[in-house]
């Protein structure tokens, strides 16, 4: 099978969990022996990290295309009297528009799959070009983040302007997705917001998926007790949830009874920040070299997300590499967790003082918690099992009773 995939970020290095889903996907079909492409559009961002050769380059035709999606203050204003969502129209070129639909019309493709709305743009360009199935990977549902974004927002200015881009969001989403064959999302929430619109398109819920040959736990290692967050903070939602969780606990992390240090990891963390570092208490990382060593290193991962959507892959990371998590519902959403059993929800602030308080004095409680995470993830967000769980929807679509 001959499948091109389109991102509307550089994958390489796998920085975040947006590209790591999309190259555990290529890994999973490269593995199977399809035939994959990769059309990624890189933001043209000065970054100080070197990218590594990856050895599935060798096995994949990837085509990366620079593209500006920086807006000015005079775009911002502008908007506020257009009725289109620029956050998606800035990811437009009319020059990598031409260069996508030569490698469509060449390319002989059986699945084209847009990996989230940021790349739709391009949908009604690929359309005309091609008779191959075209296939939409809702990452979460846009509109959802940007409108639970608003809600937690006590300024009203911002409120109505947040408020104001989730609409025009989701009409475009709406809109969008009757656009394709299929429609792949990871949570069961996800795809009965997507059926409550009345989306005619087909739609298939697959969990995120991990190699766990990756993630080697090794409690000699691991810092205990230690809290941690790991996660870009140029994601909103990221952003939101440490602010709250920071500025909640600050006092009892540095001078109270919370007696564990806390390191915050990621990329794109904003320099004010660095205010709220403690020297010995609480620690502000910045992004790491090896993210699974980093985790490994230690013991209690936070999720206080209060807005977004989708699948969490950090907390499926976390889960992989047997960490005791604490995070709120939203944060865990489209998980098949118990809590107390193999994560430890808490969606207030007491319920976060209450769960840090015990998983800080309990360490056999901690790994209790992480072995039966593993446990999950080796169940649910298998590899093997999920890679196949899309081949086989792609081959429905085509309408192939055997795989190709």
């Amino acid at each position: 099978m001959k499948i091109l995939l389109l991102s509307h970020r550089a994958l390489f290095p796998q920085n975040g969990g947006y590209p790591i889903v999309v190259y555990n996907t290529i890994k999973g079909l490269v593995a199977l022996g399809h035939e994959v492409t990769l059309i990624s559009l890189d933001e043209k961002r000065k970054t100080d990290r070197i990218s590594e050769s990856d050895p599935i380059l060798e096995k994949i035709t990837y085509r990366p295309y620079s593209i500006d999606i920086s807006v000015s203050i005079w775009d911002a204003v502008r908007n506020i009297f257009s009725k289109t969502a620029h956050i998606i129209d800035r990811y437009y070129a009319e020059n990598v528009e031409r260069v996508l639909i030569k490698h469509v019309k060449k390319g002989n493709f059986d699945i084209i799959q847009f990996e989230g709305l940021f790349v739709t743009p391009y949908l009604q360009a690929v359309r005309k070009n091609t008779a191959a199935k075209i296939v939409y990977r809702a990452h979460n549902i846009e509109h959802q983040v940007w409108a639970r974004l608003a809600q937690q927002k006590s300024d009203p200015i911002k409120k109505i302007y947040l408020g104001m881009l989730a609409r025009r969001i989701k009409k475009c989403e709406l809109h969008t997705l009757n656009g394709f064959n299929g429609i792949i999302t990871f949570t069961h929430q996800d795809e009965e917001t997507i059926r409550a619109h009345h989306i005619k398109t087909p739609v298939l819920v697959m969990p995120i998926c991990v190699d766990l040959t990756k993630y080697q736990p090794d409690y000699s290692k691991t810092e205990f007790p230690s809290l941690f967050f790991l996660g870009s903070l140029g994601w909103m939602p990221n952003r939101e949830g440490m602010e709250w969780f920071i500025e909640s606990f600050h006092s009892e992390l540095t001078s109270g009874d919370l007696r564990a240090k806390f390191y915050l990891a990621g990329n794109d963390i904003p320099e004010q920040f660095d205010e709220y570092e403690t020297p010995g208490k609480i620690f502000i990382q910045g992004e790491v070299d090896d993210v699974l060593e980093f985790m490994n290193n230690k013991a209690v991962m936070l999720v206080p997300l209060m807005s977004g959507g989708g699948m969490r892959v950090k907390i499926v990371e976390g889960m992989a590499m047997q960490k005791c998590i604490i995070s709120t519902s939203l944060g865990a959403e489209g998980i098949n967790y118990t809590h107390g059993e193999n994560i430890i929800i808490a969606n207030t602030k007491q319920e976060f003082y209450d769960a840090i308080q015990r998983c800080i004095s309990d360490e056999h409680y901690c790994r209790s918690i992480g072995q039966n995470a593993r446990s999950l993830v080796e169940e649910h967000h298998n590899f093997e099992a999920v890679t196949n769980k899309m081949v086989n929807y792609y081959n429905r679509l085509l309408g192939n009773s055997n795989p190709l």
